[in-house]
């Protein structure tokens, strides 16, 4: 599992731990959506808005948590292929319902989105 340590027994929290922040929930959701691993330019090109630094990051922790599973080949230049784990994809239902919540609630409010700062 994580690194971090938990100190609460809050499952929320826990989950909070591997899927929280800004970008792992999108990450996950594009490898969810696509029928064969991803490589880290189609990631980029998929979230325009995060930085390289920052996905990288990102799906490091993804994969030291075991949801995300790095694949390189020995190419040149090297290629590398994300795909969710089996653990991975147990999140699949709880993004669909956040998704979902989010399509529902969020989307279209513009007083909303526009607090946010992007």
């Amino acid at each position: 599992m994580s690194a971090k340590l938990i100190a609460s027994m809050c499952p929320m929290e826990q989950l909070l731990v591997l899927i929280g922040g800004r970008w792992k929930p999108v990450i996950l959701w594009w490898l969810f959506e696509s029928k064969k691993p991803l490589r880290f330019k189609t990631l980029r090109h998929n979230m325009p808005r995060i930085s390289q630094k920052v996905l990288t990051q990102q799906l490091r922790e993804l994969e030291r948590d075991g949801l995300v599973n790095r694949q390189m080949f020995p190419e040149m230049p090297v290629r590398v292929e994300y795909s969710l784990t089996p653990f991975g994809t147990k999140l699949r239902p709880v993004l669909r319902v956040l998704d979902s919540w989010s399509r529902k609630h969020v989307v279209g409010r513009k007083s909303l989105i526009s607090s946010i700062s992007l």
